[in-house]
């Protein structure tokens, strides 16, 4: 290893991964290209390793990326905590919060945030929206203050703050004959053709636990990997489905009906994860304090 790596190349390798390319890191930082090139080749070749291969249009990391990313998010993680610090002796609330969250939860979190940048208007937000195992592999990095699942993983580090709650209903078109039925048994319901939220969702997680607890199983007739197809293809009579009650408050619920099926609507709740392996930050404790009020949790749709 010849020389050291600066805090600058530390942030543009962190920016790397985040975007996904050099060209898409380079408009994240407000950097050239060029200049995102040049940096990531001076840290190679300062840490004497090749930190990542382009596969096609997919950026691969090394080990020796890996360990190097890992030992980015520390340092930087550290050095912004210190600024956040630095801010709370002042009596000051800023600095950066990051959230990881899985796809339903969008529907409702930004109505959350808006209440908690009115308070803190000086607090920057970085929202980032995957699936429930998408939120996992950023969980694993470590690379928010906090995650927001409807069933965080049972084998993570995690301190869980349940927050909301989050029935899952069953759904039809509105022009579906049951759509006027006053009950409907599951076993009916589970005959019906069905569309199913994609692996990895935390909707069909819980689906699935709940029917293993039934001993039922669906006609499923496709998977659609989104709230906003699943609804669409509904109301376009291909099938019936189970969804957040967010989903529908927010997303909309024109041309749907919600079924009246026995067992449902199945309870879930929203927890707020954070790693217990990462200190919180300033900013990530005063959202937690702020969250825990429930006073600030009155959502409108």
């Amino acid at each position: 290893m010849s020389g050291k790596a600066t805090f600058r190349q530390l942030e543009i390798l962190l920016a790397l991964r985040e975007a996904g390319s050099v060209s898409a890191a380079a408009e994240k930082l407000h950097l050239t290209q060029p200049t995102v090139s040049m940096q990531l080749k001076k840290l190679g070749e300062t840490l004497d390793a090749d930190l990542y291969h382009q596969v096609g249009r997919r950026l691969q990391f090394t080990d020796a990326g890996e360990r190097a990313l890992t030992a980015a998010t520390e340092v930087v993680g550290s050095y912004e905590r210190m600024e956040m610090d630095l801010a709370a002796l002042k009596g000051l609330n800023r600095g950066t919060l990051r959230l990881g969250v899985v796809t339903t939860a969008k529907y409702f979190i930004p109505h959350l945030l808006g209440g908690f940048l009115e308070r803190y208007p000086q607090i920057d937000i970085e929202f980032k929206v995957g699936n429930r195992q998408q939120v996992i592999d950023r969980l694993s990095e470590a690379r928010d203050d906090f995650y927001v699942f409807s069933h965080p993983p049972q084998d993570a580090p995690l301190t869980l703050h349940e927050f909301l709650d989050n029935p899952l209903v069953a759904i039809a078109s509105e022009a579906h004959p049951w759509a006027s039925r006053k009950q409907i048994s599951l076993e009916e319901f589970a005959r019906e053709p069905f569309l199913i939220r994609e692996h990895g969702s935390g909707t069909r997680y819980a689906l699935e636990r709940f029917l293993r607890q039934q001993g039922t199983k669906l006609n499923v007739r496709m998977t659609v990997e989104s709230n906003e197809a699943i609804r669409h293809s509904v109301m376009s009579g291909l099938g019936v489905s189970v969804i957040s009650t967010h989903t529908l408050s927010f997303g909309g619920d024109s041309g749907l009906a919600i079924l009246p099926v026995a067992g449902m609507p199945i309870e879930s709740h929203w927890y707020l994860a954070h790693h217990k392996a990462k200190s919180l930050s300033p900013v990530a404790a005063t959202f937690l304090d702020w969250i825990g009020h429930k006073d600030n949790l009155v959502l409108g749709g």
